[in-house]
Order: C-alpha cells, then structure tokens, then sequence
C-alpha cells in the first residue's frame, strides 16, 4: 500500500510546502497532547539505536512551527521517550503480524492523533487503513499528511463515540482495530457500545489496546481528576463487555525494556518492571473474534 505522507520540507506527492503553523494549539488541549507524543517519538527516533525509530515524527517535528522548547521542559523525554517507544513498537510487532496473515484486512486507527503508524509499516497493497480522531486532530493531520487519490488510506474526523463515521467503512470482512491510548479516556457504556458496534460490523478480527490499572482512575483524581475514566486488572471487563471478544495476548507496556539502549533509562525501567504495581500499571492487550 502506497500512502503520500510529508517527509520533505516540500512534498511533491502531499503538495504540502515548507513549514506548517501550529502555534494556535493551546496548551493543555488534546491536540497538544498530541503534538507532546510527537515529539517523544522524534526525540527517541534520533538516538543511534532507537526502540520504535519513528523518523517520520522527527521530520514531522522538523516542519511544524511550534515552541517545542517548551513542550521538552513539560514531557522530559530522556525519560518519557522510552514508555512511548516500547508501547509503540509492542503495538506495531501485533500490527505487522496480523496484517502478515491476513493482507486484505481494514485497518481502524482509533484515536490516531499525529502517529505515522500507517506510513512507517510495511503495509500489504490490500490493506484499506482508516485514521480516526477528533475534527480538530485530523485537522493539523491534514497539514502533514495527504490522503488525495489514494484508495486504501483514509482519514476520518469524529469522535469515536459518534456511531455515524461507522458509515463511512466497508461492512464485512476482517478487521484490525488499533486503540492507542484511548479507551481509558472513554467511559464503559461509551466503549461496550463502540464494541458492539465494531464487531457488529465486520466478520472477523482483533483489537490491540493499552489500558491502564485500577490505580490509573486514583491517580488521575490527582494530576487530571475525571481524565481516565476505568482500569482493569486484566482486561476482562472487555470481553464482558462484548462476550465476542477474547484474550488472547497481553504484556506490560515496559516488559520490553532490555531493548532501551542507555544504560541509566534502561535500569529505571528494568526496576519499574520488577515492581508489580508499577510493571501492571500499563499493559498492552491483544483481543480476538
């Protein structure tokens, strides 16, 4: 599958030139969380031996105007760009594995924000890959990436919790749903009908999706009271919620640790990861039907 993207600071495919105004995007909105996990992924893509080597986000970076200064002070990313990179990278192995086997599935990118997932991987020519967000994260997606006279990629304006945007795919078939950092932010009802909805849609599929511990709720009363909305201990609360649905692989978001290449980051984690409530407080699901 050939998806256009703004690699170059003048891109012939997307038509998009030079650099892009973002300076608008307030602080504290989802599009700058948005642009603050952007930039963990470009900062991890320049070390010698990076864990996800995501070299879209650094020219991502490269064009967009915007006071990154201010967001590396925020997001301390000789620290944070690990978390981000071992999930990412988790979630692509799964992604390329299913995608491997079954070549002319549909791809839902729920909650895509500014993620090159679809242009970094090795994506099969049946594949027809959707990327969902809000309007307004769509909106600067536009800026850096295009979607003119392709047939297999797409990128779709709505919330997720907004049945109507379903319209907008084919019915059938297999399916591959990528929930990254999402469904925490949603509520149970809002996410049994999403579910339903989704399985409901298609024949066949997976659904691959960080979600956080019971203690992710607590600790958010704290930092961002409200913003993550349930936790789970292993997941089962998905597969009661579409009794569909079935476990079939999961892992701590950090159990990949040994692959950090400095020494200092990769012992942090290493005894994060020896700590049970710390090793569980992310986990990476991998859910079939």
């Amino acid at each position: 599958m050939t998806i256009p993207g703004g690699q170059e600071p003048v891109d012939p495919v997307s038509g998009h030139r030079g650099k892009v105004d973002f300076t608008g995007v307030q602080w504290g909105s989802v599009e700058w969380t948005n642009l603050c996990m952007l930039y963990l992924r470009a900062c991890e893509s320049r070390l010698a031996q990076p864990v996800l080597g995501d070299h879209f986000a650094a020219q991502d970076v490269a064009r967009i105007d915007y006071d990154f200064k201010r967001i590396h002070r925020r997001v301390r990313p000789v620290a944070n760009q690990f978390g981000v990179a071992l999930r990412g990278a988790q979630l692509d192995a799964w992604t390329t594995d299913y995608l491997n086997g079954h070549p002319d599935a549909v791809v839902l990118h729920l909650g895509c924000g500014l993620h090159s997932r679809a242009f970094r991987l090795a994506v099969p020519d049946g594949v027809r890959w959707f990327d969902v967000d809000l309007p307004q994260v769509i909106a600067l997606r536009r800026e850096l990436y295009s979607e003119s006279e392709s047939e297999t990629y797409r990128m779709i304006g709505s919330s997720v919790t907004d049945p109507g945007w379903l319209d907008e795919l084919p019915a059938g078939g297999r399916v591959l749903i990528v929930a990254e950092g999402l469904l925490m932010y949603l509520t149970p009802a809002d996410i049994t009908e999403l579910l339903n909805r989704l399985v409901d849609r298609f024949d066949t599929g997976e659904l691959l999706a960080d979600l956080m511990s019971k203690w992710g709720p607590w600790q958010s009363k704290i930092v961002a009271p409200g913003l993550i909305k349930w936790g789970t201990r292993d997941g089962g609360e998905i597969t009661r919620w579409d009794a569909r649905l079935r476990l079939i692989e999961d892992r701590s978001v950090i159990a990949g640790f040994r692959k950090i290449p400095l020494a200092r980051q990769r012992l942090m984690y290493r005894v994060a990861h020896a700590i049970p409530v710390w090793r569980n407080y992310e986990r990476l699901f991998r859910f079939a039907f």
